[in-house]
């Protein structure tokens, strides 16, 4: 049986990688952890948030696998809330409204879209 033990990477297709990790050290607060150049022209980066946990590997589009996608990311945040003003108020393209947060116990979340219109989520850590 093959050991995996954690999710370590998810790739998110980018049009530039250069204003990706302007996007997600400036504005995210992620840390760059690799930027590295590898086969015939190609680079390999990856940013980290702050807290740790799996990296995205921000790689250049192939084939169908385009920028501005529902990446299925979903980050955490201590409070959705005002990570939501704090990102409206940089000029991120983030939902309106928020979701969750009633009484049936689902988290408040909301979208937001990096530089290249990929879709990603922030929740609320419980």
């Amino acid at each position: 049986m093959a050991k995996i033990t954690r999710v370590g990477r998810v790739m998110v297709p980018v049009h530039d990688q250069d204003e990706a990790i302007a996007f997600y050290t400036g504005t995210l607060g992620f840390t760059l952890t690799a930027d590295v150049s590898f086969g015939e022209g190609d680079r390999w980066v990856e940013v980290t948030p702050a807290g740790g946990g799996a990296a995205l590997a921000l790689v250049r589009p192939q084939g169908s696998y385009q920028p501005g996608r529902m990446t299925g990311v979903s980050l955490s945040s201590p409070d959705a809330r005002a990570t939501h003003a704090e990102l409206t108020g940089k000029g991120v393209d983030t939902d309106g409204e928020m979701m969750g947060g009633g009484e049936d116990g689902v988290p408040v979340m909301f979208f937001f879209r990096d530089q290249s219109k990929n879709h990603l989520m922030i929740v609320e850590e419980g």
